[in-house]
């Protein structure tokens, strides 16, 4: 499947908020510094007031670029979520914070959700004791999940964890840092993600 291979941090810029693509996940790194500044060599020059449109397409390409995923497969998940009862945004971030790339994210198994994607891909990863290599794959509660039991990944996992030691792992998630196994707790919510999206304008943009 075709993917963005291009700079994480002109992507942040485009959307004026750090979207946390690229290493850090601390609200004072490198990045937010560079938030005000549109990528482009006209980008200073955009200073013209969106149309609803526009904001509310805005918020869809944050939401996409935050969990890495393109138009196609995204559709996807918001059609799943349209169709379970509740309210659509809310049920659409549940369905992408369960996604096995993101859940490994979550656990700080990995610096970004693209090299989580990669561990997943590369069947580094074990749900309930079988390794899974589908990024999308549903967890759910009650589900194990841990990094596969080879020297040299469970070596870079526990390198990222100790990177991140003051940082803790949703409220949904439960994780043991030394025998690096994380249990899936409940479902996760809007409020968990705590996500600078306004998902109700992706649901107006699509109900057009």
């Amino acid at each position: 499947m075709a993917k963005y291979t291009g700079p994480a941090v002109r992507l942040s810029r485009r959307e004026g908020v750090n979207l946390f693509l690229k290493g850090s996940r601390r609200s004072d790194d490198k990045v937010a510094k560079r938030l005000g500044q549109v990528p482009g060599q006209h980008g200073a020059r955009r200073n013209r007031k969106a149309s609803d449109y526009g904001v509310q397409l805005r918020e869809k390409q944050k939401l996409k670029r935050i969990y890495g995923m393109l138009e196609r497969q995204f559709r996807v998940f918001f059609a799943r979520a349209s169709k379970k009862k509740g309210v659509t945004g809310e049920n659409l971030i549940e369905l992408l914070e369960r996604r096995l790339d993101n859940v490994v994210y979550r656990l700080m198994f990995s610096q970004t959700r693209r090299e989580s994607r990669q561990m997943v891909n590369h069947a580094l990863i074990f749900v309930n004791g079988r390794a899974v290599n589908i990024p999308s794959f549903q967890v759910k509660p009650g589900d194990k999940i841990e990094p596969r039991n080879k020297e040299a990944n469970i070596k870079r996992v526990r390198e990222k964890l100790e990177s991140m030691s003051d940082l803790e792992v949703p409220q949904w998630l439960s994780l043991d840092r030394q025998t690096l196994t994380a249990q899936v707790l409940r479902l996760p919510t809007k409020a968990d993600a705590k996500l600078p999206v306004e998902e109700s304008l992706i649901v107006e943009l699509y109900s057009k």
